[in-house]
């Protein structure tokens, strides 16, 4: 039972803040610097199979993502799962986007131990608004999400990941 218990626990200290699976988005500028912090599955941020720290998926992903103030999560969309945000530390504006145009928004802030959960299929961003990084919790409901695609309205069209 020792050996099961062992092989589903990942402990802070032996996660790290990975600033370089979102590094790219950095081209549309320095707003949108952010860590990922995984824990089980890679999310929604690419092909993280050799970090043998991440526990095997199931049905979902889990991960912290550290969001420094100021900063933003551009608009995406997660077409295959829905995504939850959960908030451990700081605020946290939370935007849905329109699916005709983008144009068309609805935001609610979100502060500690508050949780959103956007459908698959709704574009979505974020908005650090404090003063402090905000983290929190990001669930993808999936095993191994496909990648986000990024709608005309969003600072990442256009933008590649290499």
């Amino acid at each position: 039972m020792r050996t099961l218990l062992d092989s589903c626990v990942a402990s802070r200290d032996s996660r790290h803040e990975d600033w370089d699976t979102l590094g790219f988005q950095a081209k549309a500028g320095d707003e949108f610097r952010r860590a990922q912090i995984r824990y089980i599955g890679s999310g929604a941020t690419g092909d993280h199979d050799g970090d043998d720290r991440i526990l095997a998926a199931g049905h979902f992903t889990f991960s912290n993502m550290r969001l420094p103030a100021g900063a933003v999560g551009p608009e995406h969309t997660h077409h295959d799962a829905e995504e939850a945000f959960f908030v451990l530390e700081g605020r946290l504006e939370v935007t849905v986007h329109d699916t005709e145009d983008g144009t068309r928004t609805a935001s609610r802030v979100l502060g500690y131990r508050d949780l959103v959960r956007v459908p698959a299929g709704v574009p979505r961003s974020l908005r650090n608004i404090g003063t402090t990084d905000a983290l929190f919790c990001v669930v993808i409901g999936a095993n191994r999400p496909q990648l986000p695609t990024y709608p005309p309205t969003s600072a990442m069209h256009g933008i590649t990941r290499g």
